[in-house]
Formats: C-alpha cells, structure tokens, sequence
C-alpha cells in the first residue's frame, strides 16, 4: 500500500475579539452554567449530582470546545444566527447544546432549546450522552423525538431531534419562538433534504421576527464539520463565524498500489491483517448498507474463528446502521474485549456512512475505508429514485479518515488507488436536493404556507425539471389543484409522516371499506422488511415465507404476516415463532408501533377505520384498489416478450425475484424500482386495468399515452367500460 500523512490537528484561525459589552453578558451566561455545574444539586432536578456525572464532567472540560463557550455566548448575543465550524472530537454537538441549556434555565425562561441532526441513530445517541452528561433521565428533562417515537415529557428543556421532525413540527406551528428559544442545525455539511428547506425556513422566519421587532425571540446556531460553514455564514448574511478545532492526532493515509475488484473481499482482508499485525486499537469499516454489513460481520468473525484463540487477539465484531434497535447500537460505545495470549483485544465496528461524522467512537485508531455510500438519486425524467452505490467525496474520505485520529496517531486504509482519489472523486457531495424526489418536500412546503416555489430561498435551488415532477405528482394525486393549491385532501396527506403515496393510499381506503388493512400495510412499508433470507438458510427461508404468500402479491403477503405476528403475540409466544418462521420480529414490533402513530392522524383527521368482511370475496380486491389508488403512477405492462414495461416512461424491468406474484399479471404495481445490473420491481401487486382509469383519469388520458401494448389494452377496457 503507498503511503501519506494527512495532519488534522491544525491551528483555528484568530477570531475577532467580541465587543466589550456583549462580552461581558455572555461571560455572565457562561458563569451561571458553571456554577450548575459545580454546585452540589442539580438545578434542572433539584437532586443531588451523582460522582458518575462529576467523573464524565472532569473528561467534558478536556474538550477543546470548553475554551471557547465565552467567545460562543459573546458572538450569540444580540445577534440571531452564529456559524460555528467545529473539527470532530470538538464537542460542539454535545457541549453547545448543554450549556445553552443551562444558560437558559438561568435566565428563567422556560423554552426549550432544539438541535436536530440529520440521522435518527445520531438524535438517540447524542440526547443519551447529553442526559447522562447533564445527570438527568434520558426522556425527561432531555429527549429526543424522531420520526414514529417521541421521548420527550412536559419537563423537557432541551430536545435533539431529526431535522425532518422539526420541520414537521413548523407546519403546525409557524412562529417556532413560541416553543424553542434556540435551534442549533448539527452536521449541516450533510445538506439533507430537511436541512436545506430548513435553512430557508428558519432564514425567512429570523427575517420577520426583525420586522416585528422581536429579533432576539430565536436564536439559530449553524453547525458545520467543514469548510462548508463559510457558505452558511454567507447565506445567513454574513453571520459571525467561529471555528474549534477538534481533538484530533496525525493520520497516515494508506493507499493500493492497484484498484481492488472486490471490496467487500478487501475490506475483510484489511481488517484481519489490522488485527494480526498492528498494535492495540478499535477498527472502523465503512460499507454501504444493512445486507452488506451483516454479511461482513459474519465473514470477519468466521475468519478469526479459523485462524484460531492463540494466532489472534479477541475480536468484538459490531454492526451499526439505522435500523437497528437503539440497545444493540449502544454497544458500540462499550470496552473492547482484554487481551489473551499477550495479543490485544479489539472492536471492529463495520457501520454505514453515520459513523463519518454523526457519531463520535473513543478507540477508534484504525479506519478502512473502501470508498463506497449509498446515495438516493433521483432521475425527473423516467421518474425512477433508487438508492445507488456511488464513490464518496474527498471531503467524505476527508471526514472518515479523521475518525482514526480521536485519541492518538491512528491509520486510515483506502481501499482504492491515490490517483482515483485524486481524479475521480469529487469536491463534495452533492446536496441531497439535487438529487432526490421533491414530492414530500413541495407539498411540505405548501403546508408551511409557501406560495412561490420557484422564488423559495434555497442554498441550491433545484432543477426546474424535478420541481415540476414533483408538482405533477401532488397534482395527479389530489394534492394540489391545477392552480397549484393545497387542496383537502392535500391538507389531510400533509399530516402522515408518510411519502405523497402512501399518505393517499391511507386517504383512500376508508372509502372502500379497508383502512385498518392499509394502515397495517402502509407502517409495514414504513420499517426494515420483516421477511429474512440469510444465504445459508435460502431455501428454508423460502419455504417459511411461502406460507404467508398470497398469489395477488407482496403487499398482502405482508399484511399476511402481519395478522400472524399479532396473533402469535396475543398467545405470548411470538419471539419462537418468529425466529422460525424467518421473521425479524424487531421490523413487525416497529410496525405495530408506526401503525398505532398513524392511527390516530387517521382518527384526528375524522378518516374512519373500517374493514371488509373477511369472508367476502372482495376483502382483497379492496385493498388492491387502495393500493392502485395511491401508487396508480407505478405501474408496469407486461410485454409479449415476457419482460414488464413501465406504463408511461417505458422502462425495462422484471420481477425482483423475492417478489411472490403467482406467475406474471398482466398490470402490476410496484412500491420500488431497483437500478442494479438489472432493472427490478419490488414488493409488487397485480392490480386490473379499470381500476388504474377510476383511480386517476387524467394520468391515464389515452389521447396522452405513449402508444404500446398498454395503451392499447386500456383502450379496449374503456370500450368495454362504455358498451
């Protein structure tokens, strides 16, 4: 491997020093929060601190933020919005938040302060960190909410959110500075989807709240891990900017001489050879998604229980991606195993992308990095999103090999050439707006009461081609009317935390009699699919899942495990059944949870939950029209030639072949279109072609179609539908 030095500890730049008077008041702020902190009780609980609270706070005044909480609080002070760039290991994510906390509680006012990061394990992990630091019950004076869970209480004064939550939150509730007196946006260098609305959200809100006089009503606070802050400081009018460096050690950067053909295979090489051949410290891998992770952990076990108890040290093989249940995540966090035989113990974490900057892991010396993510893309013009595996960007690469350098020197092995690096990798990620459906968005933005789309202050505003998708898609739903307004069933879409299609499918089932069987399918599409299927058990897995399919599709072969998982658990013996039946009972208990959250939006918005009778002939064909009623624009024909053609855009696809569809229907809708070598369909349900022209006749206007076998079979039922 060749081999560079990358250096990241380097000196922050000189700051300005703050004014004298507004200096003054913040030293006075940071004072009062000291004095919480080294008083005997605990002001936010009236309870004496623990020793474990003061043991954490002798390590949280070694963080290289500490020094600089005056400069922070005099830079915030009497302004609205502060820039701060802070390197990992900093504690800007933990210790800003904090301290504006106890601040606040000093001045008696009873807000509460925000701050959302872009993932939901980052929100969980960090509101616990933050709760034991603080030395309160995670939940209650600090909690955290993210989407389908709220751990929160009447007592909370600080919340660590998902970025999406808040922006929900501002559709019900416009003037945020009735709640939150400060909203701190963490690892905004992400620029998910729900960060950039929100940047011209919250810009447009501080903007009438001076109008009104009252601009120290919300303070906003833009956290960035890199030199990305100097573009929000920019956007944000020139806001101060103030950068702490993180705590961070020299890193050698390891490249291949040659690009690698299998990476999963090279990564799995890379961390056994760490663990023979170099001193103590934990690993971190990076891999793009659940299946893959899961797959490397066993391969990285199987390969140290081949080599035997006295050829290596101990090794603790942890995954970490999102869907995993807030407990099994935590583990991370913990010891690594001792040493034997003289040889060190380690942990090797293999994690997605969330471990690049969301998540701070002491013990991390060692960092492989193959070069991978999964992105969502989205193409406006054959209206396909897909989550791809794409190369990362230099500043990813950038970020991940910072990780190894948290507690001393660390090493980071890329996995691919120095000049693939160097040439094909770009600057940056692209912003998640740029790439993504815009659906969710618009019509999130039209409940916020944004009338020019086109005009709306966006750092990067979108291509017009993907607004206008996503206009027509509200449009064709019921959504909008055609002079672009927030129609009622726009309004009642708007409250699911749901994507445009299932919120409609949801609005649609009251009528033909299947609300409480479409809300069982909608949370099932909401969480990790329940059906498992590991490569060494295929077959028995197949025949367990087979004892659920229905021969109309996978929707109802959900819904069919579903109604056994709820059975099995009434009797009390669900954990059993499930582990025989290849069922992972953490997605179905997520579900029944999701369910139960989007009940009562259907219940608060007078939509009613009915089902047909079981022993009616049209209990399934009900819910196969609710379905066609909200993903009638996923469609595809099948062709002559044996393979399926999506109705408008006519692209080329097959049956994923998880897909339980007795043979091959003649319409078929899909909830996602796969781009891998080969185009594929999931989770698919036959539907008839009447049902396509009475769930939407203006997306199925024949005088507009592309001509084709669909086309004309579609013409053939109008004439039948008319005679």
């Amino acid at each position: 491997m060749k081999r560079t030095k990358l250096d990241l500890a380097q000196p922050p730049e000189p700051e300005k020093a703050p004014e004298p008077e507004r200096a003054a008041k913040a030293d006075g702020d940071v004072l009062a929060a000291m004095e919480f902190l080294h008083a005997d009780d605990n002001p936010l609980t009236n309870r004496p601190y623990t020793q474990r609270y003061r043991d954490i706070l002798k390590q949280r005044k070694k963080l290289p933020v500490f020094g600089f909480l005056s400069e922070f609080h005099a830079a915030l002070e009497g302004r609205q919005v502060v820039v701060v760039e802070g390197e990992t290991g900093s504690g800007k994510t933990t210790q800003l938040p904090a301290f504006l906390t106890l601040s606040l509680f000093a001045t008696g006012d009873a807000r509460v302060v925000a701050c959302t990061q872009p993932r939901r394990v980052a929100a969980m992990s960090v509101a616990q960190r933050v709760a034991e630091e603080l030395d309160v019950e995670l939940g209650e004076e600090v909690g955290y909410s993210i989407r389908f869970e709220e751990m929160t209480s009447p007592r909370t004064r600080l919340k660590f959110m998902t970025d999406g939550m808040l922006l929900r939150e501002a559709m019900t509730e416009h003037d945020l500075s009735r709640r939150y007196s400060t909203i701190l946006l963490d690892e905004c260098h992400e620029r998910t989807l729900a960060t950039d609305v929100l940047f011209g959200l919250l810009k447009g809100t501080l903007a009438k709240l001076r109008e009104q006089g009252r601009p120290d009503a919300l303070k906003l606070v833009v956290m960035s891990a890199t030199l990305d802050a100097a573009r929000f400081q920019a956007y944000f009018n020139d806001a101060p900017l103030l950068k702490v460096p993180g705590r961070t050690f020299a890193v050698e950067i390891f490249y291949t001489a040659e690009p690698e053909r299998d990476y999963l295979e090279a990564a799995v090489r890379a961390v056994m050879q760490i663990h023979l051949c170099e001193a103590e410290g934990d690993i971190l891998l990076f891999l793009t998604g659940e299946e893959e992770i899961e797959r490397c952990c066993k391969r990285i076990e199987s390969e140290a229980a081949l080599l035997g108890p006295d050829a290596c040290g101990p090794l603790l093989v942890l995954p970490l991606y999102s869907s995993l249940p807030p407990a099994v995540q935590r583990r991370i966090f913990g010891p690594a195993p001792g040493p034997r035989n003289g040889r060190p113990g380690r942990k090797v974490i293999v994690s997605t992308n969330i471990a690049e900057t969301s998540l701070t892991i002491d013990g991390i010396v060692y960092v492989v990095d193959p070069g991978f993510a999964k992105q969502k893309v989205f193409n406006p013009r054959v209206r396909v999103e897909s989550l791809l595996v794409s190369p990362i960007s230099r500043a990813s690469a950038q970020q991940r090999a910072g990780r190894a350098g948290r507690t001393r020197p660390g090493k980071c092995f890329r996995l691919y050439t120095e000049e693939a690096f160097t040439r094909d990798l770009q600057d940056q990620t692209y912003p998640e707006i740029l790439r993504s459906n815009l659906g969710t968005t618009v019509l999130t933005l039209k409940k916020l009461g944004v009338e020019d789309l086109v005009h709306f202050d966006f750092l990067d505003p979108p291509a017009p081609e993907t607004l206008m998708r996503a206009l027509e898609l509200l449009n064709y739903l019921g959504a909008l009317d055609d002079d672009c307004e927030l129609t009622r069933v726009g309004e009642a879409m708007a409250e699911f935390p749901l994507d445009p299609q299932l919120a409609r499918m949801l609005i649609a089932a009251p009528e033909l009699n299947c609300s409480n069987e479409v809300l069982s399918i909608a949370a099932l599409l909401s969480v990790p699919n329940p059906f498992l299927r590991p490569q060494e058990q295929g077959r028995e897995a197949d025949q367990a899942k087979a004892e659920f399919a229905h021969a109309d599709g996978d929707h109802l072969t959900l819904l069919n495990a579903y109604h056994a998982y709820k059975q099995h658990e009434a009797a009390g013996a669900v954990a059993d059944w499930c582990w025989e039946s290849f069922l992972q009972q953490r997605s179905l208990k997520q579900a029944d949870d999701v369910r139960g959250q989007l009940a009562r939006v259907m219940t608060n918005f007078g939509l009613r939950l009915v089902s047909t009778p079981f022993s009616s002939k049209e209990y399934y064909v009900n819910i196969r029209r609710a379905i066609t009623a909200g993903f009638f624009m996923q469609v595809a024909h099948l062709e002559p030639g044996g393979h399926y053609l999506t109705i408008k855009d006519h692209q080329v696809a097959s049956l994923h072949p998880s897909c339980v569809l007795g043979g091959k229907p003649e319409f078929v809708v899909y909830h996602e279109f796969a781009l891998t070598k080969k185009n594929f369909l999931r989770t698919c349900t036959s539907v008839r072609p009447e049902w396509l022209l009475e769930a939407s006749p203006a997306y199925y206007n024949l005088a507009e179609m592309p001509a084709g076998e669909a086309r004309r079979v579609l013409e053939r039922v109008v004439k039948r539908m008319r005679g």
